[in-house]
């Protein structure tokens, strides 16, 4: 698998391990002016351009973490020339395995380095704190991409976890298809059954997990019933899978593990591996149009469907 790697404001999503003032005094600059400190014992031997590090990261905008990989999937990057001058990939060739370090971003500095394009949240005199922790170093890409498959297989297992842990703290009894989702069929209507090839009109109300929090919904009020051809992937994969236990008129709840939504990419709670719960009603089973005919779900990118909210970039995974 061909792996890619975001420009520095699609990685803005680096920050403190752990309680690390941030002093002048302690912290040495770069070249382009870039605060940084770094923890290490002095052994092995340092990242070279061309190889590839496994980093646990984390990053803080003023009090509030912007993201995190603890608990989740690693972040691999490259070890290359950064794609602006300002940023923490200066840094990367100082590295070693087990390595810690911190690097401060000031908003000033970049808004003169940058024209002033920045997004909106960012304003004159924050600082955006990033820390990293290297977990390994790899010398290829196939070396990196083995060492991701069993990342990702630990962090399935970690969201399906998630899922089972949800259900039995709510007492919802809840089966499971091959792939993955959980479900609860209240009714499982009746009439033509839902399956690829088929166009379907879904009344649905999204929610994270395990906060419950509606994010999306047109189970009520004037908005019409969202129509997708199954199979097709204009959806999130737990959907093109749950739909097909309906028929005409079927009513449940669908219980998705985050691999099986948005995986890395944020979701409608604007973070990467989300587990979300749907509760749909299929108001018609129909044939196909044509191709032409069936827009993306409202708001999403074509492919990945069932998100409200518009991707943000994130280190590879």
């Amino acid at each position: 698998m061909k792996i890619t790697f975001p420009k520095f404001l699609g990685l803005v999503s680096l920050v403190l391990l752990g309680a690390v003032a941030c002093t002048n005094t302690e912290f040495k600059r770069t070249k382009a002016g870039l605060q940084y400190k770094i923890y290490s014992d002095g052994r092995g031997d340092l990242a070279k351009k061309g190889q590839f590090l496994k980093l646990q990261v984390l990053q803080k905008l003023r009090d509030s973490v912007l993201y995190t990989s603890y608990g989740t999937m690693p972040v691999y990057l490259p070890v290359d020339t950064p794609h602006n001058t300002y940023n923490p990939w200066e840094i990367f060739t100082q590295l070693r395995k087990g390595d810690s370090a911190v690097a401060v971003i000031s908003v000033d500095t970049l808004m003169r380095k940058m024209n002033g394009q920045l997004p909106p949240f960012l304003k004159r005199k924050d600082k955006i704190t990033f820390s990293f922790k290297v977990m390994d170093i790899f010398a290829s890409e196939d070396l990196l991409n083995k060492d991701r498959e069993g990342e990702l297989a630990k962090q399935k297992d970690r969201e399906t976890k998630e899922v089972e842990n949800y259900l039995a703290a709510n007492h919802i009894q809840a089966q499971k298809t091959a792939k993955g989702v959980y479900y609860v069929i209240e009714n499982p209507g009746e009439g033509q059954q839902v399956d690829s090839g088929k166009q379907v009109a879904v009344r649905y109300t999204g929610k994270l997990m395990p906060s419950g929090k509606v994010f999306e919904s047109n189970m009520t009020g004037p908005a019409d019933a969202y129509k997708l051809v199954v199979g097709q992937g204009n959806v999130i994969p737990g959907w093109d899978d749950g739909l097909k236990l309906f028929k005409k008129g079927g009513k449940g709840t669908l219980y998705i593990p985050a691999y099986l939504a948005y995986d890395a990419q944020p979701g409608p709670g604007h973070k990467p591996f989300e587990n979300l719960v749907f509760d749909i009603k299929i108001e018609d089973v129909t044939d196909a149009p044509p191709p032409a005919a069936n827009p993306g779900m409202p708001g999403m990118p074509q492919g990945r469907p069932g998100q409200g909210q518009p991707a943000q970039p994130q280190p590879h995974k």
